[in-house]
């Protein structure tokens, strides 16, 4: 007796031309991407297999079948044509050495990251001196439009960035991003009054805008399924590694008060290397797909998974419905019934994440720890910006093999309790004595939190639930709720925080993440392990 086991992505059809003779029992799984068929059969049974999602799902009557995996082989039975039941080997495919390469080109992307955090945090350590250069040191009305003049800009920026990337391409758009970005650096470096000082803001800030909306759009176009996760929160640690950069930066100022010229000036090196780098990197082949362009994003699969895999990510393709006689959408049809669920999802996430004060720390940390009577306050925020990077390192390790939805749960809640922690700290006379320390250790505890799960995720989540038609748009739109909220905080924070006092401003933080846990236990999918053409099916089925 001959046990035969078949494990395969989609749908198994039998020849027309041989007498069909077979039984076959499909179990599908939710969250694995694989389908086991036992078959009992005779010798004379040919058996052809290929993909037909499409038409499996329709069959089985809205049973979700999910495709393409890494999972790990699992041990089946089979029952033959006698009736005994034996144990089968597990399917295993050849593995063989894929020849593309994506972490190049992801590096490349993640220098729009880095510019990113590096002009958020640039301005912390330098805010007091270029004040003092400028002649606006009382004026605090005026430092926080210098602060908040980057974040308008990140706005229209952000708004811009999805409709530039859907009409030229994404590594078209990281060219055209980078003359903004060098711009603003060198008008702030020189800048010689508050006026060129804003401007170079704004335009480092529409830079910034666009980075923004396209970095996490192109990383997780380009990135294999089983690692998309870690990947794509890459881009939260390198803009990390961009506030970290721009907090040790501003440590020779004590020293050299006219050092903030050079920390902006800085700016401009990554700008320049980002164009450069991006004429050498591939298009995204979904982009191209979409464009109809099938030869060109042949070839882009082939730099990025090697030949061996252009055949398997076309089918995903075709199957996901890329390509097809649907227009692209419109802003519009983002408020549509089909869409607007999940573009509502996206927008609430950033919304909380910045509405949870995580930028009210990276601006102000200086000032709230010199306060506290912290003496080394610059020393203090370079301490957060390290804190924030090893926490999205974790995250980047973590977020294939923990999931999406627990990450930002589990972050959420941390950054509520690190918030509490930190109003407690201002408010209770008893922890007086021990308010530095305290202000410092909260906020610590608020950024590690953060970047575990509130920081990285949301980036990530947004490309890979958004279908494809509005996925550039819908990024766009999100971060456009970033950037709003990001400017009202900057703007308002030192007044708000005169006016109420630090302790309650906190404790409106922690309230703020106790909303989201409860948001995200409702609204939130779980995406890991599942492609971005399998998440589009399951998430906006065609209508």
């Amino acid at each position: 007796m001959q046990a035969s086991t078949y494990a395969i992505k989609a749908s198994v059809c039998f020849d027309a031309r041989n007498r069909r003779r077979a039984c076959v029992l499909a179990a599908a799984f939710a969250n694995t991407r694989s389908v086991a068929l036992n078959c009992n059969f005779t010798s004379n049974n040919s058996i052809c297999m290929r993909d037909m999602g499409m038409k499996l799902t329709r069959a089985t009557q809205g049973v979700e079948t999910l495709f393409r995996s890494t999972v790990k082989p699992r041990s089946v039975k089979a029952q033959t044509s006698a009736g005994d039941i034996e144990e089968a080997t597990p399917f295993k495919p050849q593995e063989k050495k894929s020849s593309g390469v994506v972490l190049p080109f992801v590096g490349v992307a993640c220098l729009g990251a880095i510019l990113f955090g590096y002009h958020l945090g640039v301005v912390n350590g330098a805010l007091e001196y270029l004040a003092k250069d400028l002649g606006i040191a009382e004026n605090t009305v005026l430092q926080g439009w210098i602060v908040s003049s980057l974040l308008a800009g990140a706005t229209v920026g952000s708004f811009t960035g999805g409709s530039l990337a859907d009409k030229f391409g994404r590594t078209r758009t990281f060219q055209l991003d980078a003359v903004p970005l060098a711009a603003g650096a060198f008008l702030c470096a020189t800048a010689q009054s508050v006026q060129t000082m804003i401007i170079g803001r704004v335009l480092a800030g529409i830079g910034i805008g666009i980075s923004s909306a396209i970095v996490p759009l192109y990383i997780s176009e380009i990135s294999p399924t089983e690692i998309r996760g870690a990947l794509g929160s890459v881009n939260q640690l390198f803009i990390c590694v961009g506030i970290l950069a721009a907090l040790v930066a501003g440590l020779p100022l004590a020293g050299n008060p006219l050092w903030w010229r050079t920390m902006f000036g800085l700016a401009a090196i990554p700008s320049i290397l980002l164009a450069l780098g991006m004429g050498l990197s591939p298009e995204s082949p979904r982009w191209l797909f979409q464009q109809g362009k099938k030869s060109e994003a042949e070839k882009s699969i082939q730099t990025l998974y090697g030949k061996e895999r252009v055949s398997e990510v076309m089918l995903d393709l075709t199957n996901a419905g890329q390509g097809s006689a649907e227009p692209e959408a419109g802003w519009f049809d983002l408020f549509s019934s089909r869409y607007w669920k999940v573009v509502s999802v996206g927008a609430a996430l950033f919304l909380f994440q910045q509405l949870a004060g995580i930028n009210a720390v990276v601006y102000y940390s200086t000032s709230v720890f010199r306060s506290a009577g912290i003496e080394s306050d610059v020393a203090a925020s370079a301490l957060v910006g390290a804190a924030n990077v090893f926490g999205t390192a974790v995250a980047s390790s973590l977020m294939d093999r923990q999931g999406r939805k627990s990450l930002l749960t589990f972050s959420f809640t941390g950054m509520a309790a690190s918030m509490l922690l930190l109003s407690l700290s201002f408010t209770w006379k008893v922890l007086a004595p021990y308010s530095g320390t305290l202000a410092v250790l909260g906020t610590v505890l608020y950024v590690l939190s953060f970047s575990l799960g509130a920081g990285p995720v949301p980036a990530l989540l947004l490309p890979e639930i958004f279908a494809s038609r509005i996925r550039a748009k819908a990024v766009a739109l999100s971060l456009g709720m970033h950037w709003i909220s990001n400017f009202v905080i900057g703007l308002y924070f030192l007044s708000v925080v005169n006016k109420f006092g630090i302790s309650t401003v906190y404790l409106g933080f922690a309230t703020v993440c106790l909303l989201a846990v409860l948001y995200i236990a409702v609204n939130v999918v779980e995406t890991k392990g599942r492609s971005l053409e399998e998440i589009e099916r399951a998430l906006n089925p065609v209508v």
